[in-house]
């Protein structure tokens, strides 16, 4: 490996974003040790914004090694189109219209099995929408699962171990729930036109696997946790304001179900956003305020996160390649809990050659270890965004995410690698 001087620098820099995002912690109580600066401490110890302070400073670092037409050349040749799809979905996925549909389903769903409705609730939260995530994308996924769990679990008067596991399985289930198909998850869109995956090939190499183990995710976390839940929770949570009308439910999922389609598109999708913005204004009595701050943080993060991942090509395809099938499914899984999963993926489409195995493991190791930081998943930091008010300090411990992720990245390790 030659790298240029910008490429080790931009690793560096990497380096040094990736302990930042597990030392937001320490920049809080700077804040409150220096309240003259703590604006800036509060700015630097916001997660959502790590990335792109640092994707900044690569910038910055680029202008001044190689000049401005290679730091303008760089920035131009990414592609954002993921951050602004998150950034659409999360505002119509929150949206009360949407949430409130989503809740009636899983409420008609949740009658149907043997438990109190709360603790239904709390499964299929954590199961079926997920599972979802297949269809309407994994961030559209994440955003409703996230704000029907925040109501009932982390508003509520419960322990912080309870919330540490729910998010952690949040996480995981999101990240392995989107692969049922071939056009929601991120790291399957990057390879699946290229490598001819459908959704009935989906369905047999990994859906099935996915369902198992985020079923059994749910029901180990409902089970455990299940007595200290129903004494914390009620089986429905009180509305603030009116329901919204069928009709307004049905136009949102319009709209959600047109961002969806034109994914790749973000002229359009940008447009229909801009269209449901301007719907949700005319009709005020049918829609909370719109979550459009945090699904901004949310797409600062991923801007950042594509603007620096664009600069570790040099070593992660030399690392990926170096690997046989069977290590790379647990050098990916590893890989992903310090970059996205979808650019482990995209640099493994652009290798010649590669064995069905070596596919297969690719893939799998790269959604298996997507729960394990908030950085692993596209969808994960919009998870965060919403659930953190939850958390002591209102800040979500890196460690303990990664500590709690661990028990169902290993379910997910026996589905995808040892079940056949």
């Amino acid at each position: 490996m030659n790298p240029t001087t910008v490429q080790l620098g931009g690793a560096i820099i990497f380096a040094v974003a990736l302990v930042h995002t597990f030392s937001t912690a320490l920049f809080e109580r700077l804040a409150h040790r220096y309240p003259s600066h703590e604006g800036t401490f509060h700015l630097l110890g916001e997660v959502e914004v790590v990335f792109g302070f640092w994707a900044l400073v690569l910038v910055l670092f680029t202008l001044v090694v190689a000049g401005k037409d290679q730091a303008i050349a760089y920035v131009d040749s990414r592609n954002f189109t993921e951050p602004l799809f998150v950034f659409a979905i999360m505002v119509v996925a929150g949206s009360r219209p949407i949430l409130q549909l989503s809740t009636l389903i899983v409420k008609a769903l949740a009658r149907l099995l043997p438990m109190r409705r709360a603790l239904a609730i709390y499964f299929l939260a954590l199961s079926v929408i997920p599972l979802l995530g297949s269809f309407i994308t994994e961030p559209g996924a994440m955003t409703l699962a996230a704000l029907m769990l925040r109501e009932r679990i982390f508003t509520a008067p419960m322990a912080e171990r309870i919330k540490y596991a729910t998010i952690g399985v949040l996480f995981v289930n999101v990240s392995i729930g989107g692969t049922l198909t071939s056009f929601a998850a991120p790291p399957v869109l990057m390879v699946a036109a290229k490598w001819n995956w459908d959704v009935a090939y989906m369905l047999s190499h990994f859906g099935w696997r996915a369902a198992l183990a985020v079923f059994i995710n749910a029901a180990a976390v409902a089970l455990l946790f299940g007595r200290e839940i129903l004494r914390s929770t009620r089986d429905e949570v009180p509305e603030e304001r009116a329901g919204a009308p069928f009709s307004a439910m049905l136009v949102s999922a319009i709209f959600l179900l047109g961002i969806v389609v034109f994914a790749h598109h973000p002229a359009i999708f940008m447009g229909l956003l801009l269209f449901f913005i301007g719907y949700s204004a005319a009709y005020p009595r049918h829609h909370d305020v719109l979550i459009l701050r945090e699904a901004l943080l949310v797409a600062f993060f991923l801007a950042g996160l594509v603007v620096l991942g664009g600069q570790q090509q040099w070593w992660l395809q030399q690392m990926l390649t170096s690997m046989s099938a069977s290590a790379v499914y647990y050098g990916a899984t590893a890989l992903t809990a310090v970059t996205d999963n979808a650019a482990l993926t995209y640099l493994g489409s652009l290798v010649e050659g590669l064995t069905d195995d070596f596919k297969y493991a690719l893939v799998a190791g790269a959604v298996t270890g997507g729960g394990l930081t908030v950085i692993a998943n596209a969808p994960n930091p919009a998870g965060f965004s919403i659930l953190r008010g939850g958390f002591r300090d209102a800040s979500i411990n890196a460690v303990w995410l990664f500590v709690a992720a661990l028990g169902p990245t290993l379910v997910a390790i026996l589905a995808f690698r040892w079940i056949h």
